[in-house]
């Protein structure tokens, strides 16, 4: 399989990783959400060259994450901003951050802490139950996959037999 071919199944997660699962496209949401929005903050703080780094924000603004506005007329300069479509993907960067925090942390400790807006305490964020508020992980969850993913499923099981049964 390509990995243009992602973003047609059928599995939520795959979809998404068509979109975010870039390691630069990750590194350019991480700075939006460190409130950097200019194409020279990006560049400084990711090292990206400048042709990868525009090719990257023109996807980000075709796939609906974010938006380019004009913060300069003469000479025309732009700024980077989240739509809300990029604003659902905050869970997705501070879970990564956690995960970074937990495992790939050196001896300085973790470089980022997350304060909470309203009452200013610091937070580490959690996922919760939608119904009974209780935190959940991996083992307290069952994933029921519907029948459009169950039929691609097997699609995609049937096309890698294929292609393995000559070898």
């Amino acid at each position: 399989m390509r990995s243009a071919e992602i973003g047609r199944m059928k599995c939520p997660v795959a979809r998404s990783l068509s979109i975010v699962g870039d390691p630069w496209t990750l590194l350019i949401l991480r700075e939006l959400f460190l409130r950097s929005h200019r194409f020279e903050e990006f560049q400084g703080y990711t090292g990206m060259a400048p042709y990868l780094l525009t090719t990257r924000l023109k996807q980000l603004q075709k796939d609906g994450i974010l938006e380019r506005r004009a913060y300069q007329e003469r000479p025309r300069r732009y700024e980077y901003r989240l739509t809300d479509k990029g604003l659902d993907l905050y869970p997705v960067v501070v879970a990564l951050a956690q995960w970074g925090d937990r495992w790939m942390t050196d001896a300085a400790g973790p470089p980022l802490k997350l304060t909470h807006g309203q009452c200013g305490a610091h937070s580490a964020p959690t996922l919760h139950c939608s119904e009974c508020g209780e935190p959940v992980g991996a083992r307290d969850m069952r994933t029921e996959m519907q029948p459009v993913m169950l039929a691609d499923r097997e699609r995609m099981w049937k096309r890698f037999k294929r292609q393995t049964a000559h070898r």
